[in-house]
This record gives structure tokens, sequence and C-alpha cells, in this order.
């Protein structure tokens, strides 16, 4: 093994020696000065900034797929009514009016996470904790009906989970997307003045 080490350092090509600690390219303990700091903040910074429009951009596609799939069901319902099959097991229990009402309280509970997750302001989570205390009575109604059904359905299970999941799901990437960016804002706030002696 020594002779390994020994060979591996002595070699020709530098790309395959093993770091010492005279190298000075590798010394860690050297001061980053203010222009270096500067830079890597900015790049950190950038970073996060492309992160979180990629990852707010995501669920955002997701969120506006399930609402537009929401609005179809709704005309659905009031053109032809229990013609789908999720809302046709509950043609015994609910009227056409409230499967209608609750796919529109589902709408407005999603389109709330959706401003919330693409809205640039101080005030944006507060519209996803909105959707999510409308998506709580709207799960409880659906639930409500599924427990009443004579067999559960499992493939209904979207209705009373879809927004309220929706709504968690974003607020979790929010507050993920949120700490990095803080953990950055840290990093700047923790530059220091580089004195050359």
């Amino acid at each position: 093994m020594k002779t390994l080490t020994r060979k591996w350092r002595r070699s020709p090509d530098d790309q395959f020696s093993l770091p010492t600690k005279d190298d000075p390219s590798l010394d860690d303990s050297r001061p980053i000065d203010t222009q270096e700091q500067e830079e890597m903040v900015r790049s950190f910074e950038s970073s996060v900034a492309q992160q979180s429009l990629f990852w707010r951009s995501v669920f955002a596609v997701f969120l506006l797929c399930f609402i537009a799939f929401l609005v179809y069901s709704i005309f659905q319902q009031a053109s032809s009514p229990w013609e789908l099959r999720f809302h046709a097991y509950f043609m015994d229990d609910v009227d056409s009016w409230m499967i209608i009402s609750s796919d529109w309280i589902a709408v407005l509970a999603c389109s709330m996470t959706l401003f919330g997750l693409v809205r640039n302001s101080t005030h944006h989570r507060r519209w996803l904790w909105y959707s999510f205390y409308t998506s709580i009575p709207l799960a409880m109604f659906w639930l409500y009906y599924m427990l009443r059904m004579p067999r559960f359905r499992w493939d209904v299970l979207w209705l009373p989970v879809g927004p309220l999941s929706g709504a968690g799901i974003c607020l979790y990437v929010d507050h993920l997307l949120t700490e990095s960016s803080e953990e950055v804002r840290k990093l700047r706030a923790y530059m220091y003045a580089y004195k050359a002696n």
C-alpha cells in the first residue's frame, strides 16, 4: 500500500496526485476576498431563484391541469347530470347542484393555492393557508357522502383529498423554497471584510 501511495504521489500527471497541505490552491483556511464572496453569494442567489421559479412553475402547471379537469367536470355535471362515473356514485344521496357547488369550491381552493404559489409578495403564504382551510370542509363533505355509500369507493378518494393535498404539498414546497432563500440571506449577512496583509 505504501508503494502504491509513493507511485501515486510521484506520477507526472498531477490530476492523479493526492492533495497535500503544501498546495496553496487547496487551502481551505485562506480567506476569500470581498469580490469572491460577492460572486459566490450572487451565484447562490441566482441558483435559488431559478430553482424556486422552476418548482413553483411545475406545481402551478399541475394545479392548472387539476382546475381544468374540475371545470370540465362541472360542465359535464351541468349539461348531462350523472354521466361521469365519479359523480354517478352519489346519484341517490346528493343533488346535482350540490355536486356542482362542491366542484366550484374545489376550483376556488385550487385557484387560491395557485395564486399563493406564483405570487411574489410577503403575504403569499396566507393564500396557501386560506386554500388549505377551504379544502377541509370540502373534504369533510365528500367523506361524509363516501362513507354513506354501501361500499367504500377508493377510486373517488381524490374528491376529498385532491384540493386538500394540493394545498398541503404546495405549502410544503413553499416552505422548502423559502427556507433555502433564507439560508442564502444568512450567507450574505455572514460576509466579512477581507483585509490583505
